[in-house]
């Protein structure tokens, strides 16, 4: 199939009458709308990006996830680079991080200040960084879900291998099973089920999400990101809600296996140790979510330069992303939305990237609102 197939008026005009025909009859029966939640932040933007919110039955309400990495990457994270930014290092990451507010300031009011921050489109760019300029010395601020952890991985271990003494990595990688259990485990949630994350799937593995339907009891049905695979997903979920089944299904074959990416997974095992507690922005800490070097790799670790500096005391945000990351706000409900808060000058992470709830609602907001 094309990507117009996937796209296809056809095709969607005839899943969305099979969403509607099944959908109506379980609400009636709850006597609510059905809460299912879209983890990925991809979905999210899939979602108002092709109009699917307008499409769907009122029947049907998304919780908006905490699958962004850059909505959960916590202030003490930004204010941990921008201290190293300070010392002299040269402090090199993505595009998206760079906008996250610090407790002062973004990586990118620091980079306007005069400090020396670089945005980079890959790990591996900071492995040709410091063999250009092996004068000065590079910290790679590494953030992401298990979808951009291997790549971190195997530039760190290339790092390793060459003896690149110049570069470090300041790593605040997180992984998205352990959220989802602690979610489910609070039980603040009141959700029927999850449309899967295909990006973390494909690392994982579609097995990797067995908890979710077998320890919590709720179906979970991985999905693409064009308008046919998030809608075939959503059809299968409800489909499992209407027979009473509670599975790990996966939409998303094309591209997902059942055992994920086992080269992906080797490099993340031998560069990080996992089950590390990770503090999540709005989540707070989340047991075992994080992961860290491996002290074999210590001379690559940029915590251990941290370990006598004083970081900035945290202040609480003006906005309300937390409560929007755990679905009791619309992020149009926010007072800040749209006002103090826009993709411009974001007060809140959600903002910042395009994967953002608040970012996807402002970029689409005359369609919601129209």
């Amino acid at each position: 199939m094309t990507l117009e197939d996937f796209r296809d008026p056809g095709r969607v005009r005839v899943l969305l009458g099979a969403i509607r025909q099944e959908a109506e009859p379980l609400a009636q029966r709850l006597g609510r709308p059905l809460q299912i939640m879209e983890v990925c932040g991809g979905h999210t933007h899939a979602i108002f990006r092709f109009g699917l919110d307008q499409l769907l039955p009122k029947s049907i309400e998304f919780i908006h996830g905490p699958g962004c990495p850059v909505c959960v990457l916590p202030v003490a994270a930004v204010d941990q680079a921008l201290a190293l930014a300070e010392r002299g290092l040269v402090l090199a990451s993505f595009g998206d991080p760079m906008r996250v507010p610090g407790t002062h300031m973004s990586l990118l009011e620091a980079k306007a200040k005069g400090m020396d921050v670089r945005i980079l489109y890959s790990p591996l760019d900071a492995l040709a960084l410091a063999r250009k300029e092996p004068g000065r010395q590079f910290v790679f601020f590494s953030i992401g879900f298990d979808t951009t952890m291997p790549a971190a991985a195997c530039s760190l271990l290339a790092a390793a291998r060459e003896g690149l003494g110049n570069l470090r990595f300041l790593c605040h990688h997180i992984r998205l099973m352990p959220t989802l259990e602690a979610l489910l485990t609070a039980g603040e949630l009141r959700l029927d089920g999850f449309v899967g994350p295909g990006h973390v799937a494909t690392v994982i593995g579609a097995g990797a999400f067995a908890p979710v339907a077998a320890r919590h009891g709720k179906p979970l049905v991985i999905a693409g990101f064009e308008p046919v695979d998030f809608l075939q997903a959503l059809y299968q979920l409800l489909l499992q809600l209407k027979e009473g089944r509670c599975a790990i299904e996966n939409a998303y074959g094309r591209v997902v296996s059942e055992a994920g990416n086992l080269a992906a997974q080797a490099a993340i095992a031998q560069a990080f140790e996992e089950g590390v507690d990770a503090e999540w922005r709005g989540l707070g800490l989340v047991p075992g979510s994080g992961v860290r070097v491996r002290e074999a790799f210590r001379d690559w670790d940029a915590a251990p330069l941290l370990a006598f500096d004083t970081l900035p005391q945290r202040r609480p945000e003006p906005c309300q992303c937390s409560q929007v990351l755990i679905g009791r706000l619309k992020p149009n409900q926010c007072p800040h939305f749209g006002k103090g808060c826009s993709p411009q000058h974001p007060l809140g992470a959600l903002m910042v990237s395009t994967e953002g709830a608040c970012a996807a609602y402002h970029q689409y907001k005359e369609a919601i609102h129209g």
